[in-house]
């Protein structure tokens, strides 16, 4: 054993097994149970060693099988998840975003009043819009702050598919 398989591995380096492990999943190179047993083992790792038992029997990030080479113009984006504004609130504060943006897109009528009259309407949208769409946006962000730090990306299980 090389002394690369004794040193202590940081939480960084438990994190890239996670999501190489993740990946593994995703392809049905492992099985869901065999993902958990394998990422509770990879937080429980010590060594580069321990780590690499983890990852030892699936290919090599970068190769791919004759299977799942696609033309570059119809590969998807590695790994590219995109979200949605107000995903991951509860449905409370999505409801009440709704009920904001709602109110806000009536209160369009004063843009185009304002816009077709000579001159400029009292600005009362703003009273509406802007009170309560700051106290919003704080709560919701406290929230999805809250959320991020009471569990970390790497211990949540990806979606099972299939």
């Amino acid at each position: 054993m090389d002394d690369r398989q004794r040193m202590r591995a940081s939480d960084h380096d438990r994190q890239e097994v996670v999501d190489r492990l993740r990946g593994a999943l995703v392809d049905g190179r492992l099985k869901t149970d065999e993902f958990g047993d394998r990422v509770g083992l990879a937080y429980q790792a010590v060594t580069y060693g321990d780590l690499a038992r983890l990852y030892a029997d699936l290919p090599a990030v970068g190769s791919k099988t004759r299977r799942e080479a696609a033309p570059p113009a119809m590969a998807p984006p590695a790994c590219v998840r995109r979200q949605g504004v107000l995903a991951g609130l509860p449905a409370t504060l999505k409801v009440l975003w709704t009920i904001w943006l709602t109110a806000v897109s009536v209160n369009v009528v004063w843009a185009l009043v304002s816009g077709t009259s000579a001159h400029l309407v009292y600005p009362w949208p703003l009273w509406v819009a802007g009170p309560y769409g700051a106290a919003l946006f704080a709560v919701s962000a406290g929230v999805a702050q809250i959320r991020r730090s009471r569990l970390p990306a790497g211990r949540r299980l990806p979606p099972v598919t299939g």
